[in-house]
C-alpha cells in the first residue's frame, strides 16, 4: 500500500515538474522574443537556444524559491502551533486537538496523531486523578465528620450509659472503616506500581478456596446459608496471597449481600490451559446501571448496606487488578432480587503467562 501511493506521488511529481518546464519554456520564449524587440537585436542559433535556457532557469529557480518560502512558512506555523500545544498540555491543559492537514502515513502525520492521542489519554487520566481525589475526600470525611460528632456529644457528663456506650461503639465502627480505607487505598497504589513483588507457586487451588470458605464459616453459619462447593482436584501456579485476596472478597460479598437461608454455589472447572471459577449467590442481585461501574473505585452498588457494612468501595477495584496481574478475566452477570455470579478465568501457570509479555 504505501510502496502504491509513492509510486503515484512520483508520478504526480514528474508530471508536474514537465507541465511546469513545458510552461517556463514557452513564458521564456515569448519573454526572450519581446526583450530582443526592445533590444532591437536578436542573436541566432546558440545563443538564441541559450537564451531560452536561461529564461527556463530563472522562472524555475524563482518558483522554486516561491514555493520554498511558502512550504516554509507553513511548516514554521505547524511548528509553532505544535509547541503551543505541547506547552499547553505542560501546563496542565489537555484539551488540546491540533487541527492540522497531514497524511497518517508520513512521519509528520505520525507525530501529529500522536500528539492529539497523547492529549486525549492524559485528559482522562487528569479526569480519573481528579475523581479519584473527590472520591477519596469524600470517603474520608464521612466517618471523620462521624467520629467528631459523636465524640463532641460524649462530653455531656449527663449522659446516660448505655447511650455513651453505644456512641462509643459507632466512633469504633467509624475509625476501623477510616483504617479499611487507608489500607485499602495503599494497597491498591502498591498493586498499580510496577514494584508489587509477584511471588507465583504451584499448589492446589480448591483446597485453598476450601479453607477461604472454612474461614468465613461463622459469617455464613450465622446467616443459615448453604453452601454448595464443587470443586476437583485441580493445581495452579499462581501467587497464593494475592489470590487469597480475591476469594476472600468475592466470598465476603456474596455472603454479605445473600439473604438468611440463601445459598452460595462455589464451582470449578478445568480447560486446556486455564481454569475457571464461578461464585453465584442467591443475594440482592445488580441493575444493568450497577454492573456497568461494579469494578471502580469507591462505588457502591448499594449504599445502605456496604455503609452499615463498613465498605469501602474498593475491593473488587482490587480484585480485578489481582486478577489483570495474573494475565486473567473476570466477568460478572446479575439480575435484582435473584442472583449474582461472578466468572474468574486464570491460567494454569501464570509464570508462562507473564514471561510472553
Amino acid at each position: 500500500m504505501r510502496k502504491r501511493r509513492f509510486l503515484l506521488k512520483l508520478i504526480m511529481v514528474l508530471c508536474l515538474f514537465l507541465m511546469a518546464n513545458t510552461v517556463f519554456a514557452f513564458l521564456a520564449y515569448h519573454a526572450t522574443t519581446w526583450l530582443y524587440g526592445r533590444l532591437g537585436a536578436e542573436p541566432q542559433g546558440f545563443w538564441l537556444q541559450l537564451g531560452t535556457v536561461i529564461g527556463v532557469f530563472v522562472l524555475f529557480a524563482c518558483s522554486a524559491a516561491i514555493i520554498f518560502l511558502i512550504g516554509l512558512n507553513r511548516k514554521r506555523n505547524y511548528w509553532d502551533t505544535i509547541v503551543d500545544a505541547l506547552s499547553r498540555m505542560a501546563k496542565g491543559d489537555f484539551d488540546v486537538q491540533l487541527d492540522l492537514k497531514a497524511d497518517e502515513e508520513d512521519q509528520f502525520g505520525q507525530l501529529i496523531h500522536g500528539i492529539n492521542h497523547m492529549a486525549v489519554e492524559l485528559g482522562e487520566l487528569e479526569r480519573m486523578r481528579q475523581e479519584f481525589i473527590s472520591n477519596v475526600s469524600h470517603e474520608i470525611q464521612s466517618p471523620l465528620t462521624s467520629i467528631n460528632g459523636f465524640a463532641k456529644a460524649l462530653k455531656n457528663i449527663n449522659m446516660p450509659e448505655e447511650k455513651r456506650r453505644h456512641y462509643l461503639e459507632i466512633i469504633e465502627l467509624e475509625s476501623n472503616r477510616l483504617s479499611k480505607i487507608s489500607d485499602n487505598l495503599l494497597k491498591l497504589t502498591s498493586l498499580e506500581s510496577q514494584h508489587h513483588p509477584f511471588e507465583a507457586k504451584n499448589y492446589r487451588l480448591d483446597k485453598q478456596l476450601r479453607n477461604v470458605v472454612l474461614a468465613l464459616e461463622p459469617n455464613w453459619i450465622m446467616k443459615q446459608l448453604d453452601f454448595d462447593l464443587q470443586l476437583d482436584n485441580i493445581s495452579i501456579t499462581a501467587d497464593e496471597d494475592l489470590l487469597n485476596q480475591v476469594w476472600m472478597n468475592l466470598l465476603t460479598n456474596s455472603i454479605k449481600f445473600t439473604p438468611d437461608c440463601g445459598t452460595i454455589t462455589l464451582s470449578m472447572t478445568q480447560q486446556l490451559d486455564t481454569i475457571t471459577v464461578i461464585i453465584q449467590d442467591t443475594g440482592i442481585g445488580l441493575s444493568e446501571e450497577q454492573l456497568i461501574h461494579i469494578f471502580e473505585r469507591f462505588y457502591k452498588a448499594d449504599q445502605s448496606r456496604t455503609a452499615t457494612n463498613g465498605g469501602s468501595g474498593l475491593g473488587l477495584a482490587i480484585v480485578k487488578k489481582i486478577i489483570e496481574m495474573h494475565h486473567g478475566t473476570i466477568a460478572v452477570k446479575s439480575k435484582l432480587a435473584e442472583f449474582t455470579t461472578f466468572i474468574i478465568t486464570l491460567p494454569i501457570d501464570s509464570t508462562q503467562t507473564r514471561a510472553n509479555d
